[in-house]
């Protein structure tokens, strides 16, 4: 890199695990400023004006931002999703977008794993009979004997699915999109007769709507560690209070952009467990996500193609 180049960074918790990467992105000779997570524009505007690369978060990256960012060379999305960032407006400015991918395939997965422990063994209600003074017990299943749908068969579903089938459940899965492997594959209408679904699709389409529900096997357990928008959420709301759910677990909720969800009505808080958008929250994930984002910078700066783009061109 010739000159000192400016690095904005707007992700939360980049550089907060056991790898010092904004020293290292300093050592390298780059400039690191912090800028706000929500990317309110009225505030990153000046940042992104002297901006040459920009390590972005969650928040939405419009062509209004590229507008304001005329030195902007690359966008390295901290995470995978990419659905906030104007691809197209990227490929008009010719700024690089990459990201992050398998970072946090493991704990996402490990997060998934939790949750449909959780919803199985009913440990949400339990907790709240025992804050309320009543000792009754909560009768859930032993993991083996379900029959698990995984609905995305990615890097994170695959690492669920393995998680699953070591203790001893049967795995199927639904992906239109990913090559033949070793999980037997099913019609996503068929997994409704599966004892839970877990879902790790990549977004877009809804997936779990009113429909898709009125074939489900009763008690069925659903988690979602992916997108909101995967599911209907008003009509989980009504599966959940007439029985055709057993339980919901989530790491996602529509309400993270404003509003807010059916889901939250506290009659249904015992069959509902819900974490704060946590999947990639470990100090594992963050180190990975943080090396990545960094080293693609770093190479895109340099004159170097960066080890993960994503594709612009056509968006």
């Amino acid at each position: 890199m010739s000159g000192a180049m400016r690095v904005v960074v707007t992700s939360r918790s980049f550089g907060s695990g056991t790898r010092k990467v904004a020293d290292e992105l300093a050592a390298a000779g780059t400039e690191v400023v912090r800028g706000p997570a929500t990317h309110d524009l009225a505030e990153l505007g000046p940042l992104l004006a002297e901006a040459d690369g920009w390590i972005a978060g969650t928040g939405p990256i419009t062509a209004a931002h590229l507008n304001a960012a005329p030195r902007l060379r690359v966008i390295a999305r901290y995470g995978v999703g990419v659905d906030a960032v104007d691809l197209a407006a990227a490929a008009r400015h010719g700024v690089t977008v990459t990201n992050t991918p398998g970072a946090n395939t493991e704990a996402v997965a490990d997060l998934a794993l939790v949750l449909l422990l959780s919803a199985v063994r009913g440990v949400t209600e339990g907790d709240r009979r025992v804050r309320a003074g009543r000792w009754t017990p909560v009768r859930g299943r032993e993991i083996a004997s379900l029959r698990i749908g995984i609905a995305g068969l990615g890097q994170i579903g695959r690492a669920f699915a393995r998680r699953a089938a070591a203790l001893g459940c049967e795995v199927v899965g639904h992906d239109p999109y990913a090559p033949p492997g070793d999980i037997p594959r099913a019609p996503l209408a068929e997994l409704a007769a599966c004892d839970a679904v877990s879902l790790h699709a990549s977004g877009g389409a809804t997936l779990i709507d009113e429909r898709w529900l009125a074939a489900v096997r009763p008690g069925l357990v659903l988690v979602n560690t992916a997108r909101a928008g995967l599911v209907d959420e008003a009509a989980v709301a009504a599966a959940l209070r007439d029985g055709r759910l057993g339980a919901y677990a989530a790491d996602t909720l529509a309400t993270e952009s404003g509003g807010t969800s059916p889901l939250l009505d506290p009659e249904l808080a015992g069959r509902v467990t819900l974490t704060p958008h946590i999947g990639a929250q470990t100090v594992q994930a963050i180190d990975r996500m943080g090396a990545a984002a960094a080293a693609d910078v770093l190479a895109v700066l340099s004159g170097r193609p960066p080890l993960n783009p994503v594709p612009t061109e056509g968006k």
